[in-house]
């Protein structure tokens, strides 16, 4: 069993002992060393952004106190007080260059400071929102490109586990909640921090003890923004497992939208449709609820802090302890902290949605696939010859297996129980020769291909290769030296030619015409509009049963294999155009090791080998005529398709 089927069962049960917010949010830590440089870039505009616009509240107060004709910037008005008795203010009003009380030129000086400003933290703000919303869409890229690989390396048996639709709404919506925290979310936080921190600064230098006054409702705010944004942490886990439900749902009827039609259950899928889509709705209501509690009570916290700048800087205005200037300087910071508090909420929701998200894509990125080269030992160039033989095989499916009929943790089956597929499966097949295995639906038929493919994973040392176990070959090395027609017939939305030639590194129109043509095939493209450029459409829709296994069939011939596995490849086409693929399926079978699973005996009757499978094990085995002499069960299925046969000639 794989790494991400485990966890994601333990995950599901185990809801209350997720892990925090911050720990799902370091798997991000890879993906953000890759870009170091352009983020310590776009956060120093950030830090800069912060500096230029803390300047402009100080210079309207500058300008204000040049009006109000004081002698020095932010002086106090009341008698007898001077700059000395409070040397931080002191300082900052020595600072501050070209002063002079009721001055145009101070004035001007000043108004142009404030145009300039204004002006470089627009191009600032420019710089840093390219910088760090371009790394967050680099690494959008970056962590989509490992989704899918990671994907395509997973056994057959995490699709088993996990709908389709599911992991599609992972790749899809989690990856964009997750992109927003690396963008606008590390983006803001830092505007916040840096305003909020240069603000505070300034604001004790002008007046500790309003500042002070100010600060009161830090804790609330604080308490507030924990609280809320473990909420919405929770509440938009359970809305984007919802919408996964709701993505799956939607997956299934799109894909068997003909089968719901040929049923007429247009109306039932609706109505079953509804239930998760009303879900997700009221989840997302709660979600919103919650936020609407969250920014109203920022909002009213930031009023507050208002309320008190007016009412304590108007007392101590009267009082003379600060002057006019610094009391609307004070009243400027306040308002360049008001959007740092407002995107606090903001930003905490981000993070918790990005949280959230970046958990479920952590359950397929963390995933280990049970089979991969970790055991290889043979070079990767390798290149089989062809020789397979089966030594005691026994398997079972570990997504069946429990109690001591369980999986070993790397997705082997052990034990022989009641859930067993194939049973003490013995069977040596030379290479080059041809194999054909019959036998009556669910026997292992399937299952046997499957396990010389690697595409399940049997025992280690029961399937081998030119005398080698399976898992001493490095997968691409295998599967390249095998050609595989499944029974269940896959076809992408591309044009015939590009399906055939699917295998291949680059198109070959020759190659795929060849191939065509011994797969019987070719005369059929030459009547369609565009010939092999034609399109086949999602799944191979346009295509007819008989013409998708033939396609299958000239992909797996293209490669020119040297395993070729051909699992009941020809149960869509007629007796005659059978005769005719296997009469050219002759020359590509020699010289190549073949497996040939079919239930017609006229597929199979000119095998090197012929092996009958019943309820996992192999009941019967010799060549056709051998078979048909001892009278068992291929003989007596001999016989019947040859009674049906005479039936439809009569």
């Amino acid at each position: 069993m794989s790494q991400a089927t485990t966890g994601a069962n333990s995950r599901a049960s185990n809801a209350g002992q997720d892990p925090p917010p911050s720990k799902d949010l370091r798997g991000l830590m890879p993906y953000l060393r890759r870009y170091t440089g352009s983020i310590i870039f776009g956060l120093f505009m950030v830090v800069v952004m912060g500096i230029v616009g803390n300047v402009l509240p100080l210079a309207v107060g500058i300008m204000t106190d040049t009006l109000s004709g004081s002698q020095a910037p932010f002086e106090h008005s009341r008698a007898g007080s001077t700059l000395a008795a409070l040397p931080h203010l002191s300082t900052l009003s020595r600072a501050i260059p070209f002063y002079a009380p009721n001055s145009r030129r101070t004035l001007g000086i000043y108004c142009l400071i404030v145009v300039l400003c204004v002006a470089i933290k627009g191009l600032l703000s420019f710089s840093a929102r390219w910088t760090l919303i371009g790394v967050s869409r680099d690494i959008e890229y970056d962590i989509r490109s490992d989704l899918l690989k990671r994907l395509l390396a997973l056994e057959p048996e995490f699709y088993v586990r996990n709908r389709t639709g599911e992991l599609m709404s992972r790749a899809t919506n989690d990856l964009n909640a997750v992109r927003m925290v690396l963008g606008p979310g590390i983006m803001y936080s830092a505007t916040t921090l840096i305003t909020m921190i240069m603000a505070i600064l300034v604001m004790v230098t002008l007046s500790p003890s309003l500042t002070l006054w100010v600060l009161l409702p830090a804790p609330i705010v604080a308490v507030a923004v924990w609280y809320f944004g473990k909420t919405i942490h929770e509440l938009y886990e359970t809305i984007q497992a919802a919408l996964a439900t709701l993505t799956a749902r939607v997956q299934e009827n799109l894909s068997g939208v003909r089968i719901i039609r040929a049923y007429a259950q247009e109306q039932a899928e609706m109505r079953t449709f509804d239930e998760p889509n009303r879900e997700y709705v009221s989840r997302n209501i709660r979600l919103i609820r919650t936020w609407s509690m969250f920014m109203p009570s920022l909002q009213a916290l930031v009023g507050t802090s208002f309320l008190i700048v007016l009412w304590q800087g108007g007392h101590q205005l009267l009082r003379g302890e600060i002057s006019l200037g610094a009391l609307i300087a004070f009243n400027g910071y306040l308002t360049v902290l008001v959007w740092p508090m407002i995107a606090l909420g903001w930003v905490t929701n981000i993070f918790q949605r990005g949280a959230a998200s970046m958990g479920r894509l952590n359950f397929i990125l963390t995933a280990k696939p049970s089979i991969d080269d970790r055991a290889a030992t043979l070079p990767k160039d390798s290149s089989p010859r062809g020789e397979i033989e089966l030594r005691n095989l026994t398997f079972a499916y570990p997504t069946t297996l429990s109690g001591a009929n369980g999986s070993n943790g790397a997705g082997k089956s052990i034990g022989s129980g009641p859930h067993a597929v194939l049973s003490d499966i013995n069977l040596k097949i030379p290479a080059g020769s041809t194999l054909a295995i019959v036998g009556p639906t669910g026997c292992g038929k399937t299952t046997l291909a499957a396990l010389v493919a690697r595409l399940w994973e049997a025992p280690k040392g029961t399937v081998l290769v030119d005398g080698h176990s399976i898992q001493d070959w490095p997968l691409e090395a295998l599967r390249r030296s095998i050609g595989y027609v499944p029974q269940d017939t896959y076809l992408f939305s591309e044009t015939v030619g590009g399906n055939i030639a699917f295998g291949l590194p680059d198109y070959n129109p020759e190659r795929c015409r060849e191939a065509a043509e011994i797969a019987s095939l070719h005369g059929d493209i030459a009547d369609f509009p565009a010939g092999y450029e034609t399109a086949v459409g999602e799944r191979g829709i346009t295509l007819s049963g008989g013409q998708k296994q033939r396609t299958a069939i000239a992909r797996a011939i293209v490669r020119d294999p040297r395993i070729l596995i051909l699992d009941d490849a020809l149960s869509s086409v007629d007796t005659q155009t059978e005769e005719k693929i296997l009469s050219g399926l002759r020359g590509v079978m020699g010289g190549r090791t073949t497996i040939l699973i079919s239930h017609r005996t006229s597929t199979v009757e000119n095998a090197d080998q012929i092996v009958v499978l019943r309820e996992g094990r192999i009941i019967e085995r010799g060549t056709h005529d051998q078979l048909l002499e001892r009278g068992g069960y291929y003989a007596d299925l001999y016989q019947k398709q040859l009674l049906e046969e005479e039936l439809e000639k009569a």
